[in-house]
């Protein structure tokens, strides 16, 4: 077989080879033949799933089933995710805005000339199509997770669920707040089961499911549309383009700076997990599990 079989031919290309067999036509005309036959060019279409999880289907039928008892009975509902990490500085952000003149940026995007890397962290309350989201200035982990919950429940969560005895938390399954984290359950005992007498019930999205997440589309999504094509050259600036988020339906969105540094690869010891109240659920109790608090039992 050929090797032009599997090389990507320029209108160009086409026309200098129809021109070495007699045909005499231009690029201009090749491109409108090749129009007339319905050929145009195509980018790859992801459409083929790969191998999915068993248990797939019945995961997303539970977590729905959790999320609607908990707006039902008015207990918070909320959805987690860290957003992509952002270089601060004179760098070109993807997009497009409306201006008089582009902004001019650096051609390159070297980490050594930032100012920092910013690590946002979000939570979407469901019930209230609200958005919160803490960005961080050194890296994405379980700790800093439980820092942001504990602090928004304290600052805000408390006072819009001032009788919820349980917490429904809906993350994906990798990340600071993965299934297998052994840190992300020990931060959800100790700085909210126990420190707030709080239960928390948590449901992971299955593996390759992240997109189906409340908090992508709700609240990052719009975020991405709203600082599209205007350089993050400070903090400041990055935190009014998150401030200044909204929607057609009302989300109203606010945001942090955390100052505290985060260390990564802190491990937690087998007797450390052996003395969490951790209860797993009966259906897919790897992805759904309740943490209750050690003073007092109230979800189930």
């Amino acid at each position: 077989m050929s090797a032009e079989k599997w090389i990507r031919s320029s209108l160009r290309h086409v026309s200098e080879q129809l021109k070495e067999k007699g045909y005499g036509v231009c690029p201009k005309t090749v491109g409108r033949l090749l129009k007339n036959l319905d050929y145009s060019l195509k980018a790859n279409v992801k459409r083929q799933a790969g191998s999915q999880h068993p248990d797939r289907n019945l995961q997303f039928e539970y977590l729905e089933a959790q999320k609607q008892i908990f707006l039902s009975m008015g207990w918070p509902v909320i959805s987690l995710d860290s957003k992509k990490k952002e270089l601060i500085g004179n760098f070109k952000n993807a997009g497009q805005s409306w201006c008089l003149e582009a902004d001019v940026v650096n051609d390159h995007d070297f980490e050594s000339d930032a100012l920092g890397k910013a690590v946002p962290y979000g939570i979407y309350d469901v019930n209230h199509n609200r958005g919160y989201v803490y960005v961080g200035k050194s890296a994405d982990t379980a700790e800093f997770a439980g820092d942001v919950l504990s602090t928004w429940w304290q600052e805000f969560g408390r006072t819009e669920f001032p009788e919820a005895p349980c917490m429904l938390i809906l993350c994906d399954c990798g990340g600071s707040n993965g299934y297998r984290s052994r840190l992300w359950k020990v931060q959800l005992q100790e700085k909210l089961a126990d420190a707030l007498n709080l239960d928390i019930m948590v449901c992971h999205y299955p593996t390759g499911a992240s997109k189906w997440n409340p908090i992508e589309h709700r609240l990052f999504g719009p975020i991405s549309i709203n600082w599209a094509g205007k350089p993050l050259r400070t903090l400041e600036i990055m935190l009014a383009c998150i401030r200044g988020t909204t929607t057609r339906t009302g989300l109203q969105v606010f945001a942090f700076l955390v100052e505290k540094i985060y260390i990564r690869g802190i491990k937690v010891a087998d007797q450390v997990i052996q003395n969490l109240h951790l209860k797993r659920h009966a259906t897919c109790p790897n992805w759904n599990y309740t943490i209750h608090s050690r003073t007092a039992t109230v979800c189930t």
